[in-house]
């Protein structure tokens, strides 16, 4: 199965997908803005043209694992996502993948997919 994850933040949104059985993930690109129509518009049909069955979101919680402000901004790009395309949308857990992509949002949301793929075939 085909996965698409998305690292979100309003500023930048990383996306990784993973390879056509869901072994793999590999970083794709940072779309800006994406709570801004163009932004938005851009992220939608990237996930068109990808194809995927499911798209992950990182879901970012505190370190006591508790929906802080910007969970709560994830769970409503969620839900506005979940609306403009036909994929399944889940979250997923996304502590620590900033930290382990340095910074990078494209990465980041590579190593939030490498956990969920792994996650998924155990």
């Amino acid at each position: 199965m085909k996965v698409l994850a998305l690292d979100y933040g309003s500023a930048r949104t990383g996306v990784a997908v993973s390879d056509p059985t869901g072994t793999l993930a590999r970083p794709v690109c940072v779309v800006p803005k994406v709570n801004e129509k163009a932004g938005f518009d851009e992220l939608v049909a990237l996930v068109r043209d990808e194809e995927p069955e499911l798209v992950v979101v990182g879901l970012p919680l505190t370190l006591r694992g508790e929906h802080g402000e910007q969970a709560r901004e994830t769970t409503a790009f969620v839900e506005r996502l979940r609306a403009a395309v036909d994929a399944r949308v889940e979250m997923w857990d996304e502590r620590f993948t900033s930290v382990l992509a340095d910074g990078d949002d494209a990465k980041a949301a590579a190593h939030l997919l490498s956990s969920f793929l792994e996650w998924r075939s155990r």
